[in-house]
């Protein structure tokens, strides 16, 4: 199954869910093997370095120690099944969430978008993401 490219649709169903771990951002040099103990999420190699969103619980890490880290997010999954090729769904949930003052670092998976907000930040967004879809019905 390719996924939903129909706007419309995509919005219906995005079932908005906010995940309970926290997570970090920082930014590494180096491969992404020697980072393999910190359990990262998700890594995007960069011309500045390897980016890793981390557990939160691994930001004091010793691997981390001399590393700017950023933190603690949240992340809210949505659980339709998005094309990688749809257009649209990721301006809609970005322009809900800027009406609330709340940014968004967006992580495209095969099958799912992520959405990672400041913690203080989460529970605004699932309301704001659920109010989207219920909206878009």
């Amino acid at each position: 199954m390719s996924g939903l490219t129909n706007l419309q649709q995509m919005l219906e169903q995005m079932e908005p869910e906010l995940m309970p771990e926290e997570w970090a951002f920082c930014s590494v040099p180096g491969p992404l093997s020697a980072y393999i103990e910190l359990e990262p999420l998700a890594s995007m190699q960069e011309k500045e370095g390897l980016s890793l969103i981390v557990p939160q619980a691994k930001a004091s890490h010793p691997l981390l120690a001399d590393v700017e880290v950023l933190g603690p997010y949240r992340q809210i999954t949505l659980n339709v099944h998005s094309s990688l090729e749809a257009v649209g769904l990721t301006a809609a949930f970005a322009q809900a969430l800027t009406q609330h003052g709340i940014s968004a670092n967006v992580v495209a998976g095969f099958y799912h978008d992520h959405i990672f907000v400041t913690v203080d930040k989460a529970e605004s967004a699932l309301i704001a993401l659920k109010a989207l879809s219920d909206d878009a019905r």
